[in-house]
């Protein structure tokens, strides 16, 4: 592969607006002084199997739901009957998700990994960081595949046209103490307002949720409440499923009395779990952008092992074809279920530090970067902007 080094380092601008949580300044820095250089040819085949792959995922989810495959995707019991509502109603819209890819480059393949379809990150960095550092290195803007924050404007005028009964009021919540989600939901917001949203930030232990009113921030001023038509929350979805059982409830009656629309809506659970990995192999067997997944090690094979909601490359394990693990994370994932993927090696540079591609899908392929790590991608893989050439 070809790695680009950029002449003007993303450091000073992450420090003039504040992003420090970017730099890394106890480890290696966050963002790199360097660009993947991708050709035309490839930075358009990214952004047609991200297109096909989601094509493919909303038949793999129509079929779960059809065969009510949900206890074996891990779904919580209590979010069935919302991840059934949500997609039955159109005023349920999928704002953006992120495919991660290994291959693309030096001829190989690309193939999916998995899909970060409800809560995924690496916003900024993929629309804003990697973009600003192209033009302070005097580049042209026609040099990268990333129409991310301009996708998200058009999505949120989508959202408004397909829901025209409510106000374009929008509350963006996140939870305490996570400076990356924060900054993520800022360029969301950003994109929201642009689309003509009156947007507003809360924690989620501040919102107020009525299955019967809707959903409310305090004003902590004066005391009085303002309800917001659209909610985005970056919480996963089985988390609220897990650990807050009233509030599914409450989301559930929300959203069948039509009080709001909850954004990322409740059916990306059915894309988020690993699961589905193992019956987009059964509904497409042996496509060329598919790795072979079962739900126990794969005769003959080096694979992986992960478990259905882990996030960040924890608890994932590489299992040679004898059975043992030969790479391994931690994480707080242990005891849930797993299915088993077919390994397949990351794109490398002369270093030995392997890249996969993340491409991001807002109604339609908008933006490609890179996390760059080792065997397996961690939270300390770094970001890796592209170049085209």
């Amino acid at each position: 592969m070809n790695l680009k080094k950029l002449a003007i380092s993303p450091e000073a601008s992450l420090r003039n607006i504040g992003w420090n949580w970017m730099l890394g300044e106890d480890t290696l820095p966050y963002i790199t002084n360097e660009m993947v250089a991708v050709s035309e040819e490839e930075a358009e085949a990214y952004f047609e199997a991200a297109n096909e792959l989601y094509e493919m995922y909303i038949e793999a989810a129509q079929h779960i739901i059809d065969n009510e495959r949900f206890i074996e995707l891990g779904i919580p019991e209590n979010l069935i009957e919302l991840v059934k509502h949500s997609w039955e109603n159109d005023a349920n819209w999928h704002i953006y998700g992120r495919f991660d890819l290994s291959g693309g480059v030096s001829g190989k393949p690309i193939k999916l990994i998995e899909f970060n379809a409800d809560t995924a990150t690496c916003i900024p960095e993929t629309a804003v960081v990697q973009w600003a550092s192209l033009k302070a290195n005097g580049l042209d803007e026609s040099s990268q595949f990333n129409t991310l924050y301009e996708s998200f404007v058009e999505q949120f005028r989508e959202l408004h046209r397909q829901n025209p009964t409510f106000e374009k009021t929008l509350l963006i919540s996140t939870m305490k103490d996570f400076p990356e989600d924060d900054t993520n939901m800022q360029v969301l917001g950003e994109a929201a307002k642009e689309a003509g949203f009156e947007v507003a930030f809360e924690y989620i232990e501040n919102v107020e949720f009525s299955p019967i009113e809707g959903i409310y921030k305090q004003n902590p001023t004066d005391g009085s409440f303002t309800r917001y038509d659209f909610w985005f929350k970056l919480i996963p979805w089985e988390y609220i499923g897990w650990d807050e059982p009233e509030l599914a409830q409450i989301l559930t009656e929300i959203s069948r009395n039509n009080k709001a629309v909850i954004l990322n809506p409740a059916y990306t659970l059915l894309f988020q779990s690993k699961a589905i990995l193992k019956v987009l192999w059964e509904l497409y067997p042996n496509h060329p952008l598919l790795l072979e997944t079962r739900s126990k090690p794969i005769l003959g094979k080096v694979c992986v092992e992960k478990v259905l909601f882990g996030r960040e490359g924890a608890n994932v394990r590489i299992i040679s074809t004898s059975g043992v693990a030969t790479n391994s994370t931690d994480g707080e994932y242990f005891e849930q279920a797993t299915v088993f993927q077919e390994y397949t090696d990351f794109i490398q540079d002369s270093v030995g530090n392997s890249y996969q591609a993340g491409v991001f899908f807002v109604g339609e392929a908008s933006g490609l970067g890179y996390r760059r790590g080792g065997k397996i991608l961690d939270n300390k893989a770094q970001f890796c902007g592209h170049l085209i050439e």
